[in-house]
């Protein structure tokens, strides 16, 4: 009898330690799964026959958001919360930074009838616009110019859009992607995102800007995307 209590306060004590064990295990592996999801979100519109984001925006964008799966909901005026990554090139080699999370909220207007969830990619085109993000929330429209990106392969349809700067937003929802203007949508740093990724405590700046982490192997799928586009101006 007493062993039989013996093994059941001992598989009690394991199991004390193992279950949160398990849960930081499953938190890591949600943010992960986000990073391989914008990875995958990304490559799938550029595999889009003249609907891809023109190759030209690609190359010459100051960094990258990717928001898979924002949920969005309402008849004509509703709402929208999602999480995903910000990637941005490094001022002088131009070499992408490992990824950020962020998420991304705030209400709508006129985006589509009943909730459905979307797919968002955001091209920001300019230096202050980085500086932005990185500051605190950020508000599309408010702290920067926003406006639906061109879509297609052909170069010169984007050139004006370029010369203006801001931020270029698209999105795809149930296959159609296109270029789409959110402005009034919130962009803040997922603070526990980041630390469960990367395993410590680290501003956007640090990862981003400052080099304090390594590239996650998670982010393959995305570097090596982005790696078809070096960067031109």
């Amino acid at each position: 009898m007493k062993t039989g209590i013996k093994i059941f306060v001992a598989g009690l004590a394991l199991a004390m330690v193992l279950n949160p064990l398990a849960a930081l295990a499953e938190d890591s592996n949600k943010w992960t799964r986000l990073v391989e999801e914008s990875g995958k979100v990304l490559t799938e519109v550029q595999q889009m026959p003249d609907q891809s984001i023109p190759e030209d925006l690609l190359r010459s964008c100051e960094a990258i958001a990717v928001f898979p799966n924002t949920i969005s909901a309402g008849l004509g005026i509703g709402g929208k919360y999602g999480q995903g990554i910000i990637m941005v090139r490094d001022a002088n080699n131009r070499k992408w930074s490992p990824p950020a999370l962020f998420t991304i909220a705030g209400g709508s207007i006129g985006w589509q009838i009943g909730g459905q969830a979307t797919d968002f990619v955001l091209l920001i085109m300019n230096r202050k616009s980085v500086g932005g993000l990185l500051a605190g929330k950020f508000k599309l429209g408010v702290d920067a110019s926003v406006a639906a990106g061109p879509v297609g392969r052909a170069a010169e349809a984007s050139t004006d859009v370029q010369l203006k700067g801001g931020i270029l937003s698209y999105s795809r929802s149930r296959g159609l992607f296109a270029g789409v203007k959110i402005e009034g949508a919130v962009i803040t740093q997922h603070w526990e995102g980041d630390k469960t990724l990367y395993g410590k405590e680290l501003s956007a700046q640090q990862i981003l800007i400052e080099s304090k982490v390594r590239m996650p192997k998670c982010a393959d799928a995305l570097l090596k995307l982005l790696g078809k586009y070096p960067y031109k101006k």
